[in-house]
């Protein structure tokens, strides 16, 4: 329970379905977290406020600490994506590891079966009932199924998403009609520990990177200027670069072996086939040789048709029917046959 309004009543939805329902949250940043997130899930007044929730629906409420998995898992991969010139997804990894991880074992050991959240998604078995298959929330808007697409059948089996065929303004009215003080409570829509949204700000003062100059360069090599770490910047970026040019420049590719960020025009941001690793299915055991699949590229992209064919090694190579911009190494490529997540993988760096 992250003390937002989503979890708080998703606890509600439970309880009157008849499940006997436990509170937890994962106390995850190591530090006091006043400074940096005070009302999100790390923070004092989101623990108070889960606590307030649990208490006005007579359930038990437990906070664990799991910091020391967090530094481990999400943010020291965080950092390192960063340096190696990638775009990291933290709450995919955070989801995997942690409340489909840790949070797992912490239920067994209470003796729960299920672990559930707040998130905006559905799950449904198989026509032959051996898999249990993760689809998108009822609510297009709010769905979340993209953050969960690394998830293996042992973690969505013993998954529930409370959430899945709600809306928004259904998760507030069930809040307010239980009276949790959380129903109008505004969301966020941040990294929970990167509350300002400035990602290159938090690296630099946890000390996770240090600031090393390299060559702003274009497409052809020629130099441009300098920049101060290829871990500031992001695929697509235009502002910031410190660039004098009579036309717009994007920033194209991060180039870590030389540590050099490559600009230039917006139509070369533009690609049509590109390469995921580590991917995960969850539609079947083993994938065929070539699908067809709606391929969402970041969280907030709509999808667009594409060619998968898996490829040996735990890779896919995916063909975009037509060209997308700005394909971020480092970020998720989930594949959906309308609203079920066929699988996914982590976009590499353009070969």
């Amino acid at each position: 329970m992250s003390g937002g309004v989503d979890s708080s009543a998703a606890a509600a939805l439970l309880l009157e379905q008849g499940y006997e329902v436990v509170g937890i949250t994962l106390k995850l940043w190591p530090q006091d977290c006043v400074s940096r997130a005070e009302d999100k899930c790390c923070g004092p007044q989101a623990v108070m406020d889960a606590r307030a929730v649990c208490h006005k629906l007579g359930i038990p409420y437990y906070l664990i600490d799991e910091a020391e998995a967090f530094q481990k898992q999400v943010i020291s991969y965080f950092a390192e994506e960063y340096k190696a010139g990638r775009t990291p997804n933290p709450c995919v990894m955070c989801n995997e590891k942690l409340k489909f991880g840790a949070l797992l074992d912490r239920a067994r050991q209470l003796g729960a079966e299920h672990v559930a959240t707040g998130h905006f998604a559905r799950l449904e078995k198989s026509a032959d009932g051996r898999r249990t298959l993760l689809k998108k929330g009822r609510d297009g808007r709010k769905d979340q199924s993209y953050f969960l697409f690394s998830l293996r059948q042992n973690q969505l089996e013993r998954a529930l998403f409370p959430l899945g065929e709600k809306t928004k303004q259904d998760t507030r009215e069930v809040a307010r009609a239980c009276q949790l003080k959380t129903a109008e409570k505004e969301e966020s829509m941040e990294i929970c520990f990167v509350p300002d949204k400035d990602y290159g700000k938090f690296l630099s003062a946890a000390k996770l990177v240090q600031r090393h100059t390299g060559d702003i360069v274009d497409m052809h090599g020629q130099l441009l200027g300098q920049h101060d770490g290829i871990e500031f910047f992001t695929i697509g970026q235009r502002k910031g670069l410190g660039l004098s040019s009579p036309k717009p420049l994007y920033v194209i590719e991060l180039d870590a072996a030389r540590n050099r960020v490559v600009v230039g025009d917006d139509s070369a941001l533009e690609r049509e086939r590109f390469e995921v690793e580590r991917c995960n299915w969850i539609a079947f055991d083993s994938p065929p040789e070539e699908m067809e699949v709606s391929a969402k590229i970041r969280y907030n992209h709509p999808g667009t048709p594409a060619t998968v064919r898996p490829q040996p090694g735990g890779g896919a190579w995916v063909a975009l029917h037509q060209p997308q911009r700005a394909i971020t190494p480092g970020q998720a490529c989930v594949f959906y046959d309308g609203d079920v997540v066929v699988g996914g993988g982590w976009i590499t760096p353009h070969k």
